[in-house]
């Protein structure tokens, strides 16, 4: 699977074939410094200065390095799959071998610092369900009220926790029949290409 990269992201990357091998591995260097401490607007006027470049050339370039390196690492893509996204960009030879290799370092860093900053919500650890019917009341000698009652064992962070929900049937056949529609949309091709976009 390649990336695909806007047109803007071109633009920004396409900074890098107008500089030495060693400041692109000096930009590897700053895009992961990046993404482990953030935006340093130091960093990229001191590189600015010795390119002599606008301190935005230069961090344009750092954030689409680091783009790249984040989409290739997030998908996990294989070396090929790497150089055939890179391969558009128009880059030297030597220049592909080295943003490769750049990835290659880094990737499990990288990985991991994604996990580290992704949120972690409460998720679902196991349900159990009970169907109250109730028949008669003082009022009405005959009626048919059924309730369905759920609890939810939620997880997060190794701590549990457990939410109680009830509704009627009819509310909770309604909720089935959403989520299935949802399941079925995500097999669409379109929701496919928007999920492999943003992971």
């Amino acid at each position: 699977m390649s990336l695909v990269l806007s047109d803007e992201q071109k633009e920004h990357l396409g900074f890098l074939t107008r500089v030495d091998s060693a400041v692109v591995i000096e930009f590897g260097r700053i895009a992961v410094e990046f993404l482990r401490k953030g935006s340093n607007p130091k960093i990229y006027e001191g590189a600015a200065r010795k390119l002599d470049v606008t301190s935005d050339t230069v961090q344009h370039g750092v954030e689409g390095l680091s783009y790249l390196l984040i989409q290739s690492a997030k998908l996990m893509i294989s070396e090929v799959d790497f150089q055939d996204s890179v391969l558009v960009l128009g880059f030297s030879e030597e220049l592909n071998k080295l943003l490769l290799q750049l990835y290659l370092d880094h990737r499990k860093e990288i990985r991991n610092i994604l996990s580290e900053l992704a949120p972690d919500l409460p998720h679902y650890h196991s349900m159990e369900w009970r169907l109250d019917v109730q028949l008669a009341s003082r009022s009405l000698r005959q009626q048919i009220k059924p309730t369905v009652t759920l609890k939810l064992h939620l997880k997060q962070n190794g701590d549990k926790s457990s939410k109680v929900l009830q509704t009627d049937p009819a509310t909770l056949l309604h909720l089935i029949q959403q989520l299935e529609q949802a399941l079925g949309e995500m097999k669409t091709s379109h929701c496919r290409r928007i999920v492999r976009n943003i992971k």
